[in-house]
């Protein structure tokens, strides 16, 4: 039986219909009224390396609302807290000579008696500062996760206490370890993990590396759609038609070759874009593919009948606060890499464009249904809002005022879709 509806089709991807709108929409009011163009291969790098943030918080975030609408407030206040700590062991400045340098008092001529620093502190090794992150990451996430499913305080209370005492620890943190509240000069040994291209060429010349990961990628998407059309039709199901496969597999190929080519002219693969492919591909095959992530998914359809099934949903809960926060530390380093800095406004508003991604991105905010895909379509929509209206000059605030209009937009949306639904049943 096949019930293909094209109708079906545009309202199912109308979230990147309008990606693909509002993107050359800001194509061409950036050309006009700037005289940039967005479509430049440095723009289209700087679109993936400045929102990069929004691609790994929202994936976590993502499993955080499958499990019944739940979010994390505190995610930007950890990102602050937890770059302060890799910029404090990474980076010799005040507070770690304070706690581990050598000091001597030496007597001064009128009598008095000072502390004089006589052997700085070392910094810590590039591997412990990130053993140091991870490990305040996972104590946060156990931490957070057993209040929540345990001790059963309501998510937004637990994650607001966190997202008010992270910033201060980090703040405080800050102040202590620099007189500017800012630590920098990360050493290259951190940050190149993730800053710079891989296989790095001159701007302007093509990128081999780039283009062959570009056509690992379209290979990759014509062999799941043709694999996946052959399953379903061995099983039975419906599923769309020949020339319909063609044409999605056309446009997602033209559509990986097209930045794999704009990024190879730019210098090749920036390595964050490895690290969100890395995180989008493993949550993808979590939620897709693994009895773990099926039971993400009916801990917030139906939480009563899923622990009748025998499913602890107390450890689903606690799993998905304690992801949350790992996914928070790696999107962390990044930042604080990207910028080679920390400071005590980093983070700021990192909850909500997370949030906002899988709410643009059709994730329900009752929980229980979400795709990766979709958290990607709305980060990147995110991400374009926020490039193209700052490339076009409109002030900040007006920047918010959009992207709050779009998260109503995408819940009222998804309200209307399933009322239809129902009409139609």
């Amino acid at each position: 039986m096949n019930d293909f509806s094209m109708k079906d089709v545009l309202k199912k991807n109308i979230m990147t219909i309008a990606l693909f709108v509002v993107y050359f929409l800001f194509v061409f009011l950036a050309l006009i009224f700037k005289g940039t163009n967005m479509l430049d291969p440095s723009n289209v790098a700087s679109l993936i390396e400045q929102n990069a943030y929004v691609f790994i918080l929202g994936t976590g975030m993502l499993m955080c609302m499958l499990t019944g609408g739940n979010i994390d407030l505190s995610v930007g206040s950890v990102v602050c807290f937890a770059g302060a700590v890799v910029g404090l062991f990474s980076v010799e400045n005040q507070l770690l000579n304070e706690w581990f340098g050598k000091w001597e008092e030496q007597i001064l001529e009128n009598g008095d008696t000072v502390r004089v620093l006589i052997e700085p502190a070392k910094p810590l090794s590039t591997p412990m500062v990130l053993l140091v992150a991870f490990g305040i990451g996972i104590l946060y996430g156990a931490v957070l996760g057993f209040l929540i499913a345990y001790v059963r305080i309501p998510p937004w209370i637990a994650t607001l206490a966190g997202y008010l005492s992270f910033r201060g620890l980090g703040t405080q943190v800050l102040a202590k370890a620099s007189a500017t509240n800012a630590i920098s000069n990360f050493p290259t040994s951190l940050t190149g993990i993730f800053t710079g291209k891989l296989f790095p060429t001159p701007w302007g010349v093509a990128n081999v590396p780039c283009i062959m990961l570009g056509v690992a990628g379209v290979a990759a998407i014509v062999l799941i759609n043709v694999l996946g059309r052959i399953s379903r039709v061995k099983k039975g199901y419906s599923t769309e038609p020949v020339w319909f496969l063609i044409i999605k597999c056309v446009l997602l190929s033209g559509l990986v070759m097209a930045i794999a080519t704009l990024l190879s002219l730019d210098g090749g693969i920036p390595k964050v874009l490895l690290w969100i492919l890395g995180v989008l591909i493993i949550y993808g095959i979590i939620t897709e593919k693994t009895t773990i992530g099926r039971h993400f998914m009916t801990v917030g359809g139906n939480a009563e009948a899923t622990r009748l099934s025998g499913i602890n949903n107390k450890l689903i809960l606690f799993a998905a606060y304690l992801n949350m926060s790992i996914l928070t530390v790696i999107a962390s380093l990044v930042v604080a890499a990207r910028f080679g800095s920390a400071n005590s406004y980093a983070g700021q508003e990192f909850e909500l464009d997370a949030i906002a991604a899988c709410i643009v991105g059709g994730v329900s905010a009752y929980g229980g249904s979400g795709t990766v895909i979709g958290m990607v379509v709305g980060a990147a929509l995110i991400g374009v809002i926020n490039q193209g209206m700052s490339l076009v000059g409109v002030d900040q605030d007006w920047i918010k005022i959009v992207k709050g209009l779009v998260i109503l937009a995408a819940v009222v949306f998804e309200i209307m879709s399933k009322k239809g639904k129902g009409v139609k049943k």
